[in-house]
């Protein structure tokens, strides 16, 4: 690990690897580890780098409103030896490599956006089953039975909100409960400043990009995902079958056959 200041945060990083940057953007139910197959392959070809944002795996920080775009660009000064990147974002990783794509497009050199948040995208209207099961969770933030919530959102973002409970299992599972129990157990640490919506911006987005998702995750996020990629110019879409929200942790090969796949067209 590598520690990377910006502002009051030490962000924990690690590089691998030398060619073409590839920076990993977590979810926000995991940290960085949640790439560790895709980057052990990776760093053959291309220098890969991931990091622990503010309130999750090894980064520390002190309470302060904070950009993460703009530690996203702290990492890459530090780590990315100056080169245009590649951005592997998942859910609200992929919302900041949105983000970092709009404010900084220079810098980008592609995108793979995987079940990626939105800024300003409308509100869901979710089913009753996965409405129940959010209610359980707010009741169980309610009353801070975190080991609850934890499970709870393994139910829903790792085996899927319409999936069999437990479907992924083992040690999976337990990194996913790891990793999550830490971000749960995070003090406040201050609002994000990056509040520009990027709904509406996307036709903006002209470098290579590729738009993927599980076909057990959210029906909303399916199809926010289509759209997203119809809205991209130079997108391509890939739904994957048998994974929910997390692909990178329940088909690791899967996810770095797609990575090398597009790292190679950018590559020429």
């Amino acid at each position: 690990m590598q520690d990377v200041v910006s502002g009051r945060a030490i962000l924990a990083a690690q590089a691998a690897g030398q060619g073409a940057p590839l920076v990993f953007l977590h979810a926000n139910v995991c940290d960085s580890r949640m790439w560790s197959a895709q980057m052990a392959a990776l760093a053959a070809t291309h220098r890969v780098i991931a990091y622990d944002r503010r309130g999750f795996g090894g980064t520390r920080a002190e309470a302060e409103d904070f950009s993460p775009v703009a530690d996203l660009m702290a990492v890459i000064e530090a780590l990315g030896e100056g080169r245009p990147v590649t951005l592997v974002g998942c859910s609200q990783g992929g919302r900041i490599a949105i983000d970092a794509a709009l404010l900084h497009p220079a810098r980008i050199r592609g995108l793979v956006l995987i079940a990626p948040s939105l800024g300003g995208a409308p509100e869901p209207a979710h089913p009753p089953a996965i409405r129940a099961m959010l209610d359980r969770q707010k009741a169980a933030e309610a009353t801070g039975d975190l080991d609850a919530v934890n499970a709870l959102k393994a139910r829903l973002w790792l085996d899927g909100p319409l999936a069999e409970e437990g479907r992924v299992a083992g040690p999976v599972r337990d990194l996913f409960l790891a990793m999550n129990g830490i971000a749960l157990r995070s003090p406040p640490l201050g609002q994000s400043r990056d509040t520009a919506p990027a709904f509406g911006r996307l036709n903006e987005l002209r470098m290579p990009a590729l738009v993927a998702w599980g076909e057990l995750d959210f029906p909303h996020i399916q199809d926010r995902c289509r759209q997203m990629a119809e809205a991209m110019p130079a997108a391509t879409a890939q739904a994957l079958p048998g994974a929910a929200h997390l692909p990178s942790l329940e088909q690791p090969a899967i996810i770095t056959g797609l990575l090398r796949t597009f790292v190679q067209r950018l590559d020429g």
